[in-house]
C-alpha cells in the first residue's frame, strides 16, 4: 500500500453517482471513497442528477438551464471526477447519460482525469459504454483507478463497504492511484 504523505494537498474530486435510488449501492461505493481517500483529498458529491432536464440542443446555448449551469459549474471546479453508475437494460443509466449529454457541449470535461468504479462484476454492458462515451467526450480516463468492485450484494453501505477488508482496499488502491495520476505532471 503506498503511504499517504506522497499525496499532495488540497485535491478536490467530484463523486457522481449514476443512480437516483436513495440507497444506491453505486452511492455507498462513493461513500465509502470519500472516507477512504488520502487526507488532503476532498470529495465532494454531485446531487443533482435528478433536477437535470431531459437533453436538448435547442437549450444548450449561452443560456444553458440553471441545473446544467450547476453541474458544469462542479465538474469545472474539481480535479478529477469519480463516477459510479448503474447498469440498466445492459447499458448505461438513463439520467446519467442525460447528465453526459449536458456535458458535450461544454469546456469542463474533456482532459479532465476521470475514474470509473463498476460496483458489480456482471455489469459489463454499461461500464464498457460509460469508457466509449468519457473516451469520446474526450475525458482523461484513468485506468488504474478505474476498477470493478464486485459488491457481494446491495445491501452494503459506505461505512460497511470501508470496514470490508477486502473492499476497502480495493477502493483505497483506486483513489490513491487516482489522486497520484491527477498529481503527476503532464507527460
Amino acid at each position: 500500500m503506498v503511504s499517504h504523505s506522497k499525496f499532495p494537498s488540497n485535491i478536490r474530486l467530484l463523486a457522481i453517482s449514476g443512480s437516483l435510488r436513495a440507497k444506491s449501492s453505486n452511492t455507498a461505493v462513493l461513500r465509502a471513497a470519500a472516507l477512504l481517500a488520502p487526507s488532503g483529498v476532498e470529495v465532494a458529491f454531485y446531487e443533482g442528477l435528478g433536477a437535470l432536464p431531459h437533453f436538448n440542443p435547442d437549450h444548450d446555448d449561452e443560456a444553458p438551464p440553471g441545473p446544467v449551469i450547476e453541474l458544469r459549474r462542479a465538474v469545472g471546479a474539481c480535479h478529477g471526477v469519480l463516477i459510479c453508475s448503474p447498469e440498466y437494460a445492459r447499458g448505461v443509466a438513463g439520467s446519467f447519460k442525460n447528465a453526459l449529454d449536458w456535458l458535450v457541449g461544454g469546456f469542463e470535461l474533456p482532459g479532465k482525469p476521470v475514474a470509473v468504479i463498476n460496483a458489480s462484476a456482471r455489469a459489463t454492458e454499461a461500464d464498457a459504454q460509460l469508457r466509449i462515451i468519457l473516451s469520446t467526450m474526450s475525458a482523461n480516463l484513468v485506468g488504474e483507478a478505474s476498477i470493478t468492485l464486485a459488491l457481494p450484494g446491495p445491501s452494503l453501505n459506505a461505512a460497511a463497504i470501508a470496514a470490508d477488508r477486502n473492499l476497502a482496499e480495493r477502493l483505497r488502491v483506486a483513489i490513491e492511484r487516482f489522486t497520484q495520476a491527477i498529481a503527476a505532471p503532464s507527460a
